[in-house]
């Protein structure tokens, strides 16, 4: 294992804690997508959850803000009216049952504080870091913006404030520990350089073996050659497909699904 190096950024505008009864809102941040949870300070579970069309790009300055921004503030903002009119829609019902008639709905209101998990976030976002607070706080209100990767935020999910390990496995690949004095980690170096084991590490090694069959190299495989073709279409045509796309890792971790198949054919 080795260090992890920083992995979680504190950005604290002005303005107090969230208070109970406060929105909050969760953001994960993955290879093959992006997921959205509104909750309230002090009530267990998200009161709603979304999924955004499309993982957030990277390019050549890390983390593309504008791209994350693009889809989740329309995001956050659907979440909020959905809590709104539940809430509206709960505060008419008690008042009609107390004084028998209909009472006033409830505004949307702002979010006090926001928690978001990005894959790559340690070595790739200093984008994130320089524009999220400040556009969270101008579009909705975000007085508390925490950052951290998307393998810091799976560990406080399922460990806490406790010492531990896990290991996070979906497109990509990370084993996790601490301490709590310091941070290790092993692997999570994204698809081109490891993520042993994740969904795109799986899906490229049900590729190559497709492409070996096309080729009638060793190692091919005339069912994931067949698969190939029923979801990409012509074998030769991949690279074309593959490689100007800047959701890679997404696309190859979407053959997976292909290669447990044949697997267990």
């Amino acid at each position: 294992m080795t260090h992890a190096g920083p992995a979680v950024t504190h950005a604290v505008p002005a303005g107090d804690p969230a208070g109970p009864g406060a929105y909050v809102l969760g953001v994960d941040s993955g290879g093959s997508g992006l997921r959205v949870a509104l909750g309230r300070v002090g009530e267990p579970g998200p009161l709603a959850t979304t999924v955004c069309a499309a993982p957030v790009r990277t390019g050549p300055g890390g983390i593309d803000a504008d791209h994350l921004l693009d889809q989740l503030l329309p995001a956050a903002r659907g979440l909020l009216d959905r809590a709104s009119a539940a809430a509206s829609t709960e505060a008419r019902s008690e008042d009609a049952r107390a004084h028998g008639a209909p009472a006033d709905g409830a505004s949307a209101g702002a979010v006090a504080a926001a928690a978001i998990g990005a894959a790559g976030m340690a070595t790739l976002g200093d984008r994130l870091r320089a524009e999220l607070p400040g556009a969270l706080a101008d579009a909705l209100g975000v007085r508390r913006v925490a950052l951290a990767a998307d393998a810091v935020t799976a560990y406080a999910g399922a460990v806490g404030q406790r010492p531990g390990a896990v290991v996070a496995g979906g497109t990509g690949m990370i084993a996790l520990g601490t301490d709590l004095k310091e941070w290790h980690r092993a692997d999570g170096w994204g698809h081109l350089l490891g993520d042993s084991g994740g969904g795109a590490w799986i899906g490229r090694a049900g590729l190559d073996a497709a492409m070996r069959a096309h080729d009638g190299r060793r190692g091919g495989s005339a069912a994931l050659l067949d698969r190939l073709r029923a979801v990409f279409g012509p074998a030769e045509e991949l690279p074309g497909l593959l490689y100007p796309r800047s959701d890679r890792p997404a696309v190859l971790a979407s053959f997976a699904p292909e290669v447990a198949a044949c697997a267990g054919a």
